[in-house]
């Protein structure tokens, strides 16, 4: 059981770092396009010099830019840890729970590969 060793095997790092790798790609790219949204929002058209122009819309366009902010800070943030990620694969430390210092299970770094908390780790933080 993979639980009992202390950590994971060159073949399993490697499987991983594909893993991750690919999901860095699809992030950076997903930022690229928050980004670009951001950027294309802050257009100097003519379109609030119309005589029905109206706050609300203004608000509304705000609110909008604030939301595109917190998800392009939330996909750094991502971004960061899949990257935190792959030097903890090159460290031979991935895989390793900071709390119990237990291997965390495998189909959990599948599906979260940034994780740094087994479940039991979790747990205890509630």
């Amino acid at each position: 059981m993979a639980e009992d060793r202390q950590k994971y095997g060159d073949a399993d790092l490697q499987e991983f770092k594909v893993v991750i790798q690919a999901k860095i790609d699809k992030a950076e790219k997903d930022l690229m396009l928050i980004r670009e949204s951001f950027i294309n929002d802050q257009n100097n058209g003519t379109d609030d010099t119309s005589p029905t122009f109206k706050a609300f819309e203004e608000g509304a366009e705000t609110l909008s830019k604030e939301q595109n902010a917190i998800l392009a800070g939330r996909q750094e943030k991502f971004v960061r840890d899949l990257k935190n990620a792959l030097i903890r694969i090159q460290n031979k430390t991935y895989g390793i729970c900071r709390v119990t210092g237990k291997l965390i299970p495998k189909d959990r770094l599948m599906a979260v590969p940034h994780a740094t908390l087994s479940i039991e780790a979790k747990n205890m933080q509630r």
